[in-house]
């Protein structure tokens, strides 16, 4: 992974920026210390760390908006930053950048129960939005393994998903509007309380844009009815393939699960060791099916569901009898990152998305791939909409043994768009996936979509050396953009 040469001029004007900086957010809004700088070096792709320049903590929008202003005007990169528990890079920091970290962004503005939607700002944990709301019967649906600690900023950065996701979408699906600031300090609105906006669709090109195009600074979610039962099914078999078939034919009996997730035996074993959630020890793979609405229905479903799972030879069945049984199942699969850390030194988690039909063939081409790089992994993800998380197990500490963990990962990723399928599904691309963009795109493809980049950010500022892995200057792409009356990068000869 190679990130772009640090700027020289830029690092030696540290102690000027961190001054204008602090006339910005005063007091203890500007860090400088190195050792209070450690704690922002990585995000949740750990294996790679940079000091960032200075990371600056602003309380209010209109500290955000004077921020950006500054570092637009004086040509200084942002990496904006939520609770750093990206998987694929996308808030690591830059040696001539700044941080800006909104962790202190973390009230609910208003719930608004008649329109079903809450206003809150992008530091409010996932999980912290359905904590408000859930004494009245309401949720929020998108539930990542790290809700507990991810942000709503960085949600809608990655367009994040979860174990629900499935039934009720991911988080593009949940948004009706957001308040984000431009590098030129413009506070935009787009969307809100209404369930139609008009003209083009900005909610949507900003949600997955993952800080490249602005900083978002209010979230307005939509707030859903709990549902009034809700089951979930244990489900054994023997092999992956065997799971695999099983949730091809729940979707194609028209069954749309609120969640449907499987586990490898590694993962299963982990997860039992650490929750003991009561999983099948011997079972080569478990998907857990969660099935809600009126208890008539449910009843029905789970009949339907156990004998599609039996005609493709189930070898295990446990329904949930009480809510703390249901919640005791979903813990294991929530935990199952944390689960395989206690049993391998490290581990490298990808993110892919197929189509369901070809879960079997992929989870074979994992194993063939794991013993080509002699290398053990865990599968945990999202079975109902071919949503991968392979867990590749590996240890730093020997020599080279990263290196090849990173190409395991970039081959599982090939394997994915090679069978019709995507890069990612909810972690972003950021760098862990940037140098193969060009297996899914075309460079006029890639070029297409960095104008859109150009069109908010002129110099390439937000979030550099993230998702692209060339990128062009806006004027090598055919146009001109003439930024408050300047021509960025005049060193370009002009047609």
């Amino acid at each position: 992974m190679k990130m772009p040469e640090p700027d020289i001029g830029i690092i030696n004007r540290r102690q000027e920026i961190a001054d204008a900086l602090r006339a910005i957010v005063p007091g203890e809004g500007v860090i400088v210390d190195e050792a209070e700088l450690r704690p922002y070096e990585s995000d949740g792709l750990t294996a790679y760390q940079t000091l960032p320049l200075i990371v600056v903590l602003p309380e209010t929008v209109e500290q955000v908006a004077a921020v950006l202003k500054y570092c637009g005007k004086e040509g200084i990169k942002v990496v904006p930053r939520g609770a750093g528990t990206s998987l694929s890079g996308g808030a690591l920091p830059l040696a001539d950048g700044i941080m800006l970290g909104l962790g202190k962004f973390k009230k609910i503005l208003e719930i608004d129960y008649d329109n079903r939607c809450a206003r809150v700002q992008p530091g409010v944990t996932n999980l912290g939005i359905t904590h408000a709301v859930m004494a009245d019967g309401f949720y929020y649906a998108p539930d990542p393994s790290s809700q507990i600690a991810c942000t709503i900023g960085g949600n809608v950065a990655e367009n994040s998903g979860g174990v629900h996701s499935l039934k009720y979408g991911l988080t593009t699906n949940n948004l009706l509007g957001i308040e984000f600031v431009t590098i030129d300090g413009e506070i935009i609105r787009v969307g809100g309380k209404h369930l139609e906006s008009e003209g083009y669709d900005l909610l949507g090109l900003m949600t997955g844009s993952e800080g490249l195009l602005g900083v978002v600074t209010e979230v307005t979610v939509r707030l859903l009815k709990a549902p009034d039962t809700a089951r979930a099914l244990l489900l054994g078999f023997e092999t992956p393939e065997a799971a695999g078939e099983c949730v091809a034919a729940i979707i194609g009996a028209g069954i749309i699960p609120g969640g449907m997730e499987m586990m490898d035996s590694p993962a299963i074993n982990a997860a039992e060791d650490f929750v003991n959630a009561g999983y099948p020890r011997d079972a080569g793979a478990l998907l857990i099916v969660e099935l809600d609405g009126p208890e008539v229905e449910v009843d029905h479903l789970i009949e339907k569901v156990n004998e599609i799972a039996q005609a493709n030879g189930s070898t295990y069945l446990r329904i949930s009898q009480n809510e703390e049984e249901r919640m005791n199942f979903w813990a294991g699969r929530k935990a199952a990152f944390p689960a395989v850390g206690r049993i391998s030194p490290d581990y490298y988690c990808m993110d892919g998305t197929i189509p369901r039909s070809q879960i079997s063939t992929v989870l074979s081409g994992m194993r063939e791939l794991s013993e080509h790089y002699g290398l053990g992994v865990a599968n945990v993800f999202h079975a109902g909409d071919g949503n991968l998380h392979p867990l590749i197990m590996y240890d730093a500490n020997k020599p080279g043994e990263l290196e090849k963990a990173e190409d395991f990962g970039a081959d599982i990723l090939k394997l994915c768009v090679k069978v019709g399928g995507v890069l990612t599904g909810e972690h972003g691309v950021g760098v862990e996936k940037r140098d193969l963009m060009g297996e899914m795109f075309t460079e006029d493809d890639l070029k297409q979509q960095q104008r859109v980049k150009c069109a908010f950010d002129p110099d390439h500022l937000l979030n550099p050396g993230k998702v692209f892995p060339t990128l062009h200057r806006c004027a090598e792409m055919g146009r001109m953009h003439i930024h408050k009356g300047k021509i960025p990068f005049p060193d370009i000869p002009r047609f």
